[in-house]
């Protein structure tokens, strides 16, 4: 059984040795383990500071690509090593690389293909009380995206097995976190969860300015996974509901053309009520060509599947 640990890095020279002085030596269960670092375009001694502390094993970009793109190559990396499990944690400590051992044990005891760590939000002293209030509303929406009832949906410390990492595919630069655990559950795969305590915060996140863009992206993310995986719940529910409304000024213009003894009037009603009749045949029309899609979408990546389980055994 090969464990490979993956870290994403982008300028983390300061904080890469606390990260890597923490992953344990050995863990019940596993043959070996095998770290690899993604070094997203690092401007520092990142690369320098890793193989320091004996990491052999790099993804190297150039240019930062983004967190996404990170995870993309360095599982592509990970199932190249044959790795079995793959967990993937932060260079910047916030994660507690000594659960490592407890976050792979449902994926060997067969139990789950993917494990969460919860990093239980409610009592990171650092978070403010908004953050708190978007990080359960965020975790909220993914799990209705994904048909899951995870604590921290949104949280990047994760393992996964390596049947799973067959079936996920992810397209975003920005974040992987909410699409593969909607694409997961979609997928009908075993996703469980642990609670874990954050290490104390080190930095200031480089993943996004602000906490506006951070939920503006992620918004665009989640938007996105349901268009893809759930696009009945978006244009088909529109589409019920703006024909519901639809109804309202043509029944105003009947009830009042009644009253008065004459069609003549009220004409409003009627533009109102076929422009939301058109609304609603419109997404209707997108609730269609948008299932079409998922289908297709379905056929390539079972395709994609196939390639994986060709490339990498």
């Amino acid at each position: 059984m090969k464990l490979v640990i993956h870290i994403p890095c982008l300028n983390e020279e300061a904080t890469l040795p606390l990260v890597l002085e923490s992953i344990p030596k050995s863990i019940s269960g596993v043959d070996e383990i095998i770290v690899l670092v993604t070094d997203d375009g690092s401007t520092d001694e990142t690369v320098a500071v890793a193989r320091r502390h004996g990491v052999k094993h790099f993804v190297r970009h150039s240019r930062n690509q983004g967190l996404g793109r990170s995870f993309h190559d360095g599982i592509n990396k990970a199932l190249e090593l044959n790795a079995d499990i793959v967990v993937n944690t932060d260079g910047d400590n916030q994660y507690p690389q000594n659960r490592i051992a407890d976050l792979v044990q449902p994926i060997l005891n067969g139990k789950a293909d993917i494990v969460i760590a919860d990093r239980q939000t409610h009592t990171i002293s650092h978070f403010s009380w908004g953050k708190k209030l978007l990080q359960r509303l965020g975790s909220a929406v993914v799990n209705k995206a994904a048909g899951t009832q995870l604590p921290d949906a949104v949280s990047g410390f994760r393992a996964y097995s390596r049947e799973s990492l067959m079936h996920l595919n992810t397209v975003t630069r920005f974040s992987y976190c909410t699409e593969t655990i909607i694409q997961a559950g979609n997928k009908g795969l075993a996703i469980a969860s642990i609670p874990v305590e954050t290490n104390p915060k080190l930095r200031e996140s480089r993943l996004f300015k602000s906490t506006t863009e951070h939920v503006l992206r992620s918004a665009v993310v989640i938007i996105r996974a349901f268009v893809m995986y759930r696009p009945n719940m978006i244009f088909g529910s529109l589409a019920v509901i703006t024909f519901i409304l639809g109804l309202v000024p043509f029944a105003r213009f009947t009830y009042l053309s009644i009253q008065d003894g004459s069609t003549g009037g009220h004409i409003q009603s009627l533009l109102v009520g076929s422009l939301l009749m058109i609304t609603a045949f419109l997404c209707l029309v997108l609730n269609i060509i948008a299932d079409l899609i998922r289908i297709n979408r379905i056929l390539i990546e079972d395709t994609l599947e196939q390639t994986k389980r060709q490339r990498y055994g």
